[in-house]
């Protein structure tokens, strides 16, 4: 640590243990009320409740000003309802009570003699005995560490599976269940220290480091962030994640918005149990990040509403003694990471890595590396973490039972969940244009029923009552004159209005300016559902069409055909009024 940090650091130390306020004995915050919290002396830490996303659960956190939790009571997964209380006692315990009255997180300082609490500068809560502290959050961390706060050999970060611990030697290590290790860092191999008692910390500059008397300068660099900062001026904190990665983040005091500028593994996939058991780790080209699938169509997700819960076979391998086959995984791999049995690990061939498992009872899976050494490792235990990526070097192996069913190619599922989009979208065409035919019937039935008996329409009472419904205008007598102008306008609105996109449909507003002239309509596109073909038995308008309707002009010719006429239940008529070109430029 430079000279001037360190001064800076001593002298907030010593103004924060001379300006702390107490919380006295008998305190309680409830989670109906979040508002109620502890703060640290600047305002920059609280003690609060926080509510579980849109749920009606409550964490009781440790936050950074802006709401950024840094120690949760117990574990992220420990909350409490609505009605829950956490409270300083008279016996010098913390404790956090549910609702009903249980007790879902102690800190089991009663009989220490413990007087007052207090939350300092640096996010640290802790329990004193007079002046002696005798409990504190930064000794007992959860998943995060902050600045000055100095992380230990015997302590542990835990998220879910996942657990992150430091050891004597000064290597950092992620292991998932606490048995596997997935990932280990440790000092450079130039440096030939022992170290006595390591300690890790984070600076608030954004540096990672080992602090030991045995280092030449007192401290070793493992990490940075790429947001490096001499002034200080944000706050950095370490937090290993649900998803098993160790990452340092950064945020500006008071905002909430946190960045991430450094992680442990640059691979997510590699991440041991990721994808659960049996679960494979893709990546696909329009997401940067990981997808998780199953090994083949012989196996079936554990849970369909969260994909990193693993798979699980549709037949048990015991279901088909003497009837079992592997399955091939072309660039896969399943994790292997110590422990692992030197049984289990061994070189030959492709063929033999298959063989060798296929004739194993015990055997799971095997993996077999194309790196040039033909190392073989066979999968025995209950839990296999899979890694499938085109640039893998290795091809792996899943005994199923009976005939193996890969799944189909990535861009078969892509066209399939295409097919999949246009079949609604047609089926939402389907709806729209029924929906129109209907209403036209039975506003021309309504108009029929009202003035079949009146002189003045005639014949043209259904070509009066389509136009009227299209234009959203009174149509004028048979002796004047049509306003095109206002025709074509109603028509292009129409084209807009249906457009496959919600985007590119107008608003009410947008509509009304449209159709009284205020604004100027461009040409509007086809309808791409119209243009890509038609339903069977519905008449639909062709591409060329929605074009010739979409510029139409007064000039427009006559259609010679009448059978859409027929379709709609409109009497053609042998005029060649303004009216009857208007009407029938609206049918194909």
């Amino acid at each position: 640590m430079k000279p001037q940090n360190l001064l800076f650091s001593l002298f907030l130390f010593f103004t924060v243990t001379t300006a702390q306020p107490t919380i006295q004995p008998g305190t309680t915050l409830s989670a109906a009320n979040p508002g109620q919290t502890w703060s640290s002396p600047n305002n920059t830490f609280y003690v609060g409740f926080s509510q579980v996303g849109s749920s009606s659960s409550y964490t009781l956190t440790i936050n950074y000003n802006g709401g950024v939790p840094i120690w949760t009571a117990g574990n992220a997964t420990t909350t409490v309802d609505s009605k829950g209380s956490f409270q300083f006692l008279p016996s010098g315990n913390l404790r956090l009570l549910n609702g009903s009255g249980s007790v879902v997180w102690d800190s089991n300082t009663a009989r220490l003699g413990v007087t007052t609490a207090s939350l300092d500068d640096f996010g640290n809560l802790m329990l004193k005995n007079g002046t002696s502290t005798v409990w504190s959050s930064f000794d007992n961390p959860t998943d995060t560490i902050v600045p000055n706060q100095n992380f230990s050999v015997n302590q542990v970060l835990r998220s879910e599976s996942y657990y992150f611990r430091f050891l004597s030697n000064g290597n950092l290590t992620l292991r998932w269940n606490d048995t596997i290790l997935y990932w280990n860092q440790g000092l450079n191999s130039s440096l030939h220290v022992n170290l006595t008692s390591p300690t890790l910390g984070l600076q608030r500059t954004g540096v990672l480091t080992i602090f030991d008397v045995a280092f030449p300068i007192g401290s070793y660099t493992v990490a940075s962030s790429n947001d490096y900062d001499e002034g200080g001026t944000r706050l950095r904190f370490l937090r290993l994640g649900k998803d098993g990665n160790f990452r340092m983040y950064s945020t500006a005091i008071g905002t909430g918005t946190i960045t991430m500028v450094w992680s442990a593994l640059t691979d997510q996939c590699e991440v041991f149990g990721y994808c659960g058991n049996m679960g494979i780790c893709r990546y696909n080209e329009s997401s940067s990040s990981p997808n998780c699938g199953c090994p083949s169509e012989n196996f079936e997700p554990v849970d369909v509403n969260d994909s990193r819960r693993g798979c699980k076979r549709k037949v048990e391998i015991e279901s088909c003694v003497g009837n079992a086959t592997m399955l091939v995984l072309d660039n896969a791999k399943f994790l292997t990471y110590q422990p692992e049995t030197l049984s289990q690990v061994f070189s030959n061939g492709i063929s033999a890595c298959r063989l060798n498992c296929l004739s194993q009872s015990s055997c799971i899976a095997s993996t077999s590396l194309s790196d040039g050494t033909g190392m073989c490792y066979l999968k025995n235990s209950d839990f296999i973490s899979g890694y499938q990526n085109p640039v893998l070097p290795s091809t792996s192996y899943v005994k199923v039972c009976g005939q193996a069913q890969p799944n189909p190619p990535p861009g078969l599922q892509i066209a399939e969940k295409s097919k999949s989009s246009s079949l609604r979208v047609w089926v939402v065409l389907v709806v729209v244009v029924i929906t129109l035919l209907g209403l036209i019937a039975v506003e021309g039935g309504l108009w029929w029923w009202c003035c079949r008996n009146s002189p003045k329409f005639g014949s043209l009472s259904a070509q009066y009552a389509l136009l009227e419904y299209a234009s959203g205008a009174p149509v004028q007598l048979t002796d004047q004159d049509v306003d095109m102008q206002q025709v074509t306008r109603a028509i292009q609105v129409s084209f807009w209005c249906i457009q496959d996109q919600p985007s590119q449909r107008p608003k009410m507003g947008k509509v009304v300016q449209m159709l009284e002239g205020i604004s100027e309509i461009e040409n509007p596109p086809a309808p791409k559902a119209i243009t890509e073909g038609s339903i069977p038995g519905t008449s639909i308008l062709s591409s060329s069409n929605v074009s010739a309707l979409s510029t139409f002009a007064p000039s427009a010719p006559t259609p010679s055909s009448s059978s859409s006429h027929q379709t709609l239940g409109v009497s053609p008529l042998a005029s060649g009024r303004n009216i009857e070109r208007a009407s029938s430029s609206l049918l194909p």
